[in-house]
């Protein structure tokens, strides 16, 4: 059916409908041939599922930190700037940075957009209001209707409250596939086709549990039966067959005399079934940029150990990501002014490669012996109090500069 004969059907369909009755998205959506299922069933699809799982954790797992950048001391927390509480502890008043970024995360994968409110009237404590982007539409006012300069713009509509932001007043954090820089396209409308095929491969399988893991069968006879009697014939076989009657287990199944059931066999095994959900899956996966291992599939796991495998996912696909989120953070919350001295905003991506306690501690030491860390930043990445005398680097008395190698000897 060509689009203007759909849209024919949704006006008919919208005259049908009496004042008192309002129409349905779903009813709409089914009127223009767009089928509804994929936005509301995606995230009950397991594969689907558990690559959101994996980002969104992924992403709150890292802490958000002010920093500053210095010739002369190097890279410090800036806890004084407004921005260090709202991105490290809590957003708002109630939400903690764990949940907020979660929230981030899965908007952003799920939808392909993430839109949060930067609320500055009080300025000591500024906010972040997240925006549902079901409710959010881009404006870029060309014709300069809102301003004296064409700029872009974010409205919101949810039916309830309505309202206009400037870009400078909402971050936006995009998916990684965009067509125009300014609005994300989700993963699963570019794989719809694939996400609704292992939706339909669930519902498969479900209903063969439904059925008493029998498949379809022909049933024969001689003589003539009104459709009426046919329908009941048909029923309680399928009753006795699933076993809901009470008292049976589907294991018999009584045959009226001169009736016989033909089962049709169609084995999963026969028709490739799991080998085509399993490339389905690791499809899906592959466009979310997580590991097969990470959902489960290990019979091509090729990593030497569990660091290896995070450090993998960490460079192949979370670098890009956080890189996204520091730029956005740091363009709409840090002034031009604090820019210019090297403050930023930036995710500490190191928790996610934390070994164990004794590895960490060699590092740490090997680090302290060479001038790296003094005492006090060692004990304090093992979550132990400083000590006076810890401030100052110590390390190996026979370390010295270059320029002086050989003077040892003279």
């Amino acid at each position: 059916m060509k689009l203007a004969e759909r849209l024919k059907a949704a006006r008919r369909a919208f005259r049908q409908k009496s004042h008192s009755e309002q129409i349905t998205l779903d009813q709409l959506v089914q009127a223009l041939g767009i089928s509804p299922e994929l936005s509301g069933q995606a995230l009950s699809e397991a594969t689907y599922f558990a690559c959101i799982k994996v980002l969104t954790e992924s992403i709150a797992k890292l802490p958000f930190r002010v920093l500053q950048r210095t010739d002369r001391s190097g890279v410090n927390i800036v806890q004084s700037n407004r921005w260090w509480a709202p991105v490290y502890i809590s957003p708002n008043r109630f939400m903690t940075a764990t949940v907020f970024w979660s929230l981030m995360e899965s908007c952003r994968n799920h939808y392909g957009n993430a839109y949060a409110v930067i609320d500055t009237s009080e300025s000591k404590k500024p906010q972040l209001w997240p925006l549902d982007p079901q409710h959010v539409e881009i404006i870029y006012d060309d014709a300069r209707k809102l301003s004296d300069q064409p700029d872009l713009y974010y409205r919101y509509d949810d039916g309830k409250v309505r309202a206009i932001y400037g870009s400078e007043e909402v971050l936006h954090f995009k998916s990684h596939l965009t067509k125009n820089g300014l609005v994300g396209l989700s993963v699963r409308e570019q794989l719809r086709d694939t996400v609704q095929g292992q939706i339909k491969a669930q519902k498969m399988v479900n209903a063969m549990y439904d059925n008493g893991m029998t498949s379809k069968a022909t049933l024969q006879y001689t003589g003539g039966l009104n459709e009426e009697n046919v329908k009941t014939l048909v029923q309680q076989i399928q009753d006795y067959a699933s076993g809901s009657i009470k008292g049976t287990r589907g294991q018999i199944i009584p045959i009226p005399i001169g009736f016989s059931l033909q089962p049709l066999n169609l084995k999963l095994a026969d028709s490739q079934f799991f080998e085509i959900k399993q490339a389905s899956a690791l499809q899906i996966a592959a466009a979310f940029g997580v590991k097969p291992s990470q959902i489960g599939d290990y019979s091509k796991s090729s990593y030497s150990s569990a660091e290896a495998q995070q450090l993998s996912f960490l460079v192949d696909t979370l670098m890009y990501i956080v890189k996204g989120y520091s730029e956005e953070l740091t363009s709409k919350l840090i002034d031009s002014e604090d820019i210019a001295r090297g403050v930023e905003i930036k995710a500490q991506t190191d928790v996610l490669l934390r070994a164990d306690k004794q590895t960490k501690i060699q590092t740490l030491s090997t680090a302290v012996n060479s001038f790296l860390y003094t005492p006090n930043e060692a004990r304090m990445e093992l979550d132990l109090p400083s000590v006076d005398g810890g401030d100052k680097l110590l390390g190996n008395g026979a370390s010295i500069p270059i320029e002086s190698v050989g003077t040892q000897y003279q």
